[in-house]
């Protein structure tokens, strides 16, 4: 099992590019399951995860084809031949739910396994079945599997309105309402640059939806969807990972592709802490304007506000800055696994709950450390990147499912950091 060790060694300087998003990406890709004509997606990021959708797609009898060193993804889903999602693959991750819109919504059955992933609480799919309800769905449960089917072949328009926001849920309501008989109206929906993304490119199928961005999204079902082709949006956490690089080292670093769009309430935050954020031509340029980052307070929020998934690459900030940051974390429950880590490398934190409380320290200090999920592993990088001596991150395929050639591009900007290949 690899792991990553990083050696602690003063600013950053130069440049880093900011892949397409992840999270838009695996919603993107099931989208090809609701037209015949071929769906091809530029700007892919390389990620294990893609590649576990991508066979997940290939099971259904889907094409997948990697283009431009994996850049870009041809798909057809012309001849499907397989309803059945089945446990070995869908285990793996959990968007692999979000097949199960799009498969009722074309064929009028499906049999989805019910999905795996990181352990960072119980993310419960039962949002996704009362929406798919919602729509005349009728669902039944048994020995693991969500077995579903649409009464007369074809989903109905409906109304959903979530109890809570759910990303997930909104993608898989928004990909099924696509080809439902009427319309339906999402109410509570999910706002993040990744739904946006996800509705701009069914429009392009020819779907017709509005709305997206807001918190009511309406859908217009159509009798067939056409092919496309479509960029994937700049991936909003690595970008936010990364600018978090030199406030943590110092330096001053360019995020190719970067848009401060989607990462306003971030931004402000980092900016309190002492940092500097410039627009530039080709992204976001970052400095740490202080000699020791101020401590802040942060509310982890649905999009627009602060990120779940930068709230552990936040706290590895946190550590060392001056004064005391209170961190509360109010998307996903357990989901500070990361602390304990930290303060082998030397940091204070204080876990009560959803929330925990961060006293900054001079310096941290190498250490061998465990990553437990995606995000605390590249807060633990990052912690390393900050500390002194060595700082060996083990379990890094955690790592694999959402970044692509870490060690590359912290190399690039002058970081000293290598893959261990272990047997």
């Amino acid at each position: 099992m690899d792991s990553i060790l990083v050696t602690g060694n003063g600013p950053l300087n130069g440049a880093i590019p900011i892949a397409g998003a992840k999270n838009a990406c695996l919603t993107l890709m099931p989208a090809t399951l609701l037209s015949e004509e071929p769906l091809t997606l530029t700007n892919a990021p390389r990620l294990s995860d893609i590649r576990t959708m991508t066979s997940l797609l290939q099971s259904l009898g889907a094409e997948v084809s990697t283009l431009q060193d994996g850049k870009v993804l041809a798909m057809s889903s012309h001849a499907l031949d397989n309803h059945t999602a089945h446990y070995d693959i869908v285990r793996k991750m959990r968007a692999s739910i979000l097949v199960l819109g799009p498969m009722l919504a074309r064929d009028g059955h499906a049999v989805v396994s019910l999905p795996g992933g990181c352990a960072i609480g119980a993310r419960p799919v039962d949002l996704h079945l009362k929406a798919l309800e919602a729509m005349g769905a009728e669902l039944d449960l048994r020995d693991g599997y969500v077995h579903a089917k649409a009464p007369g072949g074809r989903l109905q328009g409906g109304v959903v309105e979530f109890p809570f926001v759910s990303v997930g849920a909104t993608e898989n309501a928004l990909l099924a309402a696509t080809l439902a008989k009427g319309t339906t109206v999402l109410k509570n929906a999910a706002r993040e640059p990744e739904i946006i993304d996800l509705a701009e490119c069914l429009r392009k199928m020819g779907a017709q939806i509005e709305g997206q961005g807001t918190d009511t999204i309406t859908i217009q079902g159509v009798d067939r969807l056409n092919g496309a082709t479509h960029p994937v949006v700049t991936d909003r956490i690595e970008l936010g990972t990364y600018m978090l690089a030199p406030a943590i080292c110092g330096g001053e670093v360019e995020l190719l592709g970067g848009r401060r769009n989607l990462l306003e309430a971030f931004c402000t935050k980092l900016e309190a802490t002492g940092v500097e954020i410039s627009e530039t031509d080709t992204g976001l340029r970052v400095r740490r304007a202080v000699d020791r980052i101020r401590a802040v307070d942060v509310v982890t929020e649905p999009f627009p506000g602060f990120p779940t998934d930068l709230q552990a690459q936040f706290m590895a900030l946190m550590c060392t800055a001056e004064g005391v940051a209170t961190l509360e974390e109010r998307i996903f429950e357990n989901r500070f696994m990361h602390a304990p880590e930290l303060i082998r490398m030397g940091a204070q934190i204080d876990v009560h709950g959803g929330t925990a409380k961060v006293t900054g320290v001079a310096r941290l200090k190498g250490a061998p450390v465990m990553a437990t999920d995606l995000r605390a592993s590249v807060s633990l990088i990052l912690a390393g990147l900050a500390a002194e001596g060595e700082t060996k991150v083990s379990r890094v395929y955690h790592l694999d499912r959402g970044y692509e050639h870490v060690v590359r591009k912290l190399s690039a900007v002058g970081a000293k950091i290598e893959r261990i290949k272990e047997s």
